[in-house]
C-alpha cells in the first residue's frame, strides 16, 4: 500500500473551490475514466465510471472542508482518496491524498502510486480552474 499526495494554490476563497468539488466533475478531471452514472444513495454520492473495458465505482462522502471517497468495486485493492481545499495566503489551499494498493507484488503497489499521483495533479489542475 502506498500513499501519495498533490496540492495546488488556488487565487480564490475556499467556498469558491469547494463548489467546484461535485463527486463527477472530480473523476472527471483526474482524466483516467469517464464518469457513466452518478447516483444518490444513503451511504453518499456513487459515480460509476470507466475507459477501455475497465468499470469502477466510487462512494463520496462530503467533508467540511471537502471530500472524500473509495472504490467500492474495481481493480484496485485500495484506493481512498481525500480532496480538501483549505484556507491559505489570501486564497486556498486545494490538496488531494491518496492511499493506492494493488493485488499482487509490491512493484505494482509502487506503479499504481505514480499513476495515480499524475491523476491527482491533473485533478486538481483542472479543479483550480473551476474554483
Amino acid at each position: 500500500m502506498r500513499e501519495v499526495e498533490a496540492s495546488r494554490y488556488v487565487a480564490a476563497k475556499p467556498p469558491e473551490v469547494r463548489a467546484a468539488l461535485d463527486p463527477a466533475a472530480v473523476v472527471e478531471a483526474e482524466g483516467s475514466f469517464d464518469v457513466r452514472d452518478v447516483s444518490e444513495t444513503p451511504k453518499g454520492t456513487v459515480v460509476t465510471a470507466g475507459r477501455f473495458g475497465v468499470t469502477l465505482r466510487f462512494r463520496f462522502e462530503e467533508r467540511e472542508d471537502g471530500l472524500a471517497y473509495e472504490q467500492i468495486e474495481g481493480p484496485l485493492s485500495t484506493l481512498e482518496t481525500t480532496v480538501t481545499a483549505r484556507p491559505k495566503n489570501e486564497g486556498t489551499e486545494l490538496r488531494g491524498r491518496s492511499t493506492v494498493a494493488v493485488r499482487g507484488p509490491d512493484v505494482l503497489d509502487r506503479l499504481a502510486a505514480w499513476k495515480r499521483r499524475g491523476e491527482l495533479e491533473r485533478g486538481l489542475l483542472v479543479l483550480s480552474k473551476r474554483g
